[in-house]
């Protein structure tokens, strides 16, 4: 099985989540969100995982790249091909979708836990979080998660988006944390070192989380019998 991974260029780590879906079976294609030129067709995929992104769904200079990804998701629900999204792909499936992105109440940076409706498929927690934005959930999507500042993730058919990051494993935190995420996490009170010791300590469950998370995925959302959104 084939799976297309939407990234930006310097950050495509697929993490914890690439090894589950791995371990089901896929092999991924990798395309950049900055050369939306060189995209491949759908046609031959069996999945679409978007990971997150330091963009912005509504920042004017990405417009362009921004509808080359709404016209893919929009592709791949007409088709029922699977989508997971996360983070910055959770905020464009709900863009895409009919739904709407905006600032957030507050950042949201460091290992977090959920109210969650369905915790054998999405845990509690902890889950990394690294975001600005939040949405408001397309028409006919079932919400899954939540905190107070809003939606943590939902499925819509064959589609699943989380907010928060269950792919991150300590070497994904730890390239975020270095460069501008230094000042980043800085500005909301921790530093490099800190969000890596949680990191560490927090390893093993989170791994375990993110598992159960894409065994569900494959399980449930991806085989749901298709209706076109």
């Amino acid at each position: 099985m084939r799976a297309l991974t939407i990234a930006n260029a310097d950050d495509a780590d697929t993490g914890f989540v690439g090894d589950r879906l791995r371990h089901h079976g896929y092999a991924f294609d990798e395309c950049q969100r900055e050369h939306t030129d060189e995209w491949p067709q759908l046609d031959g995929h069996d999945l679409v995982l978007l990971l997150g992104s330091e963009w912005s769904v509504y920042w004017p200079d990405i417009a362009r790249h921004v509808e080359a990804e709404v016209a893919l998701v929009r592709d791949a629900a007409r088709r029922g091909i699977p989508v997971l999204g996360i983070c910055f792909g959770h905020q464009m499936m709900a863009h895409a979708l009919g739904g709407s992105v905006f600032r957030a109440s507050r950042p949201e940076v460091g290992w977090v836990h959920v109210d969650t409706d369905q915790p054998d498929a999405v845990a509690s927690g902890p889950w990394l979080e690294w975001h600005y934005d939040a949405v408001s959930l397309p028409p006919g999507a079932v919400e899954l998660a939540r905190n107070e500042v809003g939606p943590q993730a939902w499925r819509l058919g064959r589609m699943l988006a989380t907010q928060f990051h269950p792919e991150a494993t300590e070497s994904v935190v730890r390239r975020w944390s270095s460069g501008v995420g230094v000042d980043e996490l800085a500005r909301v009170g921790t530093s490099a070192d800190q969000l890596l010791a949680a990191t560490r300590a927090v390893a093993d469950v989170a791994e375990l989380n993110a598992h159960k998370l894409v065994d569900w995925f494959c399980a449930t959302v991806r085989d749901t019998p298709f209706q076109a959104c």
